[in-house]
């Protein structure tokens, strides 16, 4: 019995789940604009929450729609990646994170990012998000809210600095354990030792 043929692109587009990862992609420079340009900090926090909330929902969608697809599989660590840069980078400009926090991360993903080449270039695919990753990428978007809202001098920003400082510790430690362990995955995939996927994580 053939395998059933895979729907175009366009058509994996169009279904609901990549059409909320599409339109998270689309707010990453809104996001940006409003962080560094007139700093609309509410505004910014708000399209903040609701890629949080839709890189939950487009998940659940596609598997109640039972609409997984290839597209939805590169779209939504993409869209987590690039608010994860757009938000480090704008921090970085504003002085809201320091370097020092800033540069291990940034240099997760450009390792991360190479070692993804190195496996296209050998014939293996990326492997699937696991928990760790994403539970990074979850702790990270969490922490990214309570460090814009902490910005002055109000009991709100107050209560938010040590949750911000909490999460940013903590899922900084887990954004660069996982990208560890994608690369040690990725050596011992081209070297042709079979990966264990318990032990391997990507964001």
């Amino acid at each position: 019995m053939s395998k059933p043929e895979e729907p175009t692109l366009l058509r994996q587009a169009l279904n609901v789940p990549n059409l909320i990862s599409i339109l998270r992609l689309a707010g990453v420079p809104v996001f940006l604009w409003l962080l560094l340009g007139p700093e609309e900090d509410g505004w910014a926090l708000a399209i903040l929450i609701f890629s949080a909330f839709t890189d939950w929902l487009d998940g659940k969608l596609a598997r109640w729609l039972n609409q997984m697809s290839r597209l939805g599989r590169l779209l939504d660590p993409a869209a987590d990646r690039l608010y994860i840069l757009a938000t480090l980078i704008a921090f970085l400009l504003r002085d809201i994170i320091p370097w020092w926090v800033v540069a291990p991360l940034v240099l997760r993903e450009a390792v991360v990012g190479v070692s993804i080449l190195f496996l296209r270039r050998n014939g293996f695919a990326p492997p699937e998000v696991t928990y760790i990753g994403k539970g990074a990428t979850f702790v990270l978007m969490y922490a990214f809210p309570f460090l814009l809202v902490m910005q002055g001098d109000s009991a709100v920003a107050a209560f938010a600095r040590p949750v911000g400082y909490a999460f940013i510790t903590w899922g900084a430690v887990l954004y660069v354990w996982s990208g560890a362990l994608y690369v040690i995955q990725s050596v011992r995939a081209i070297r042709g030792v079979s990966p264990d996927r318990n032990a391997a994580a990507t964001a």
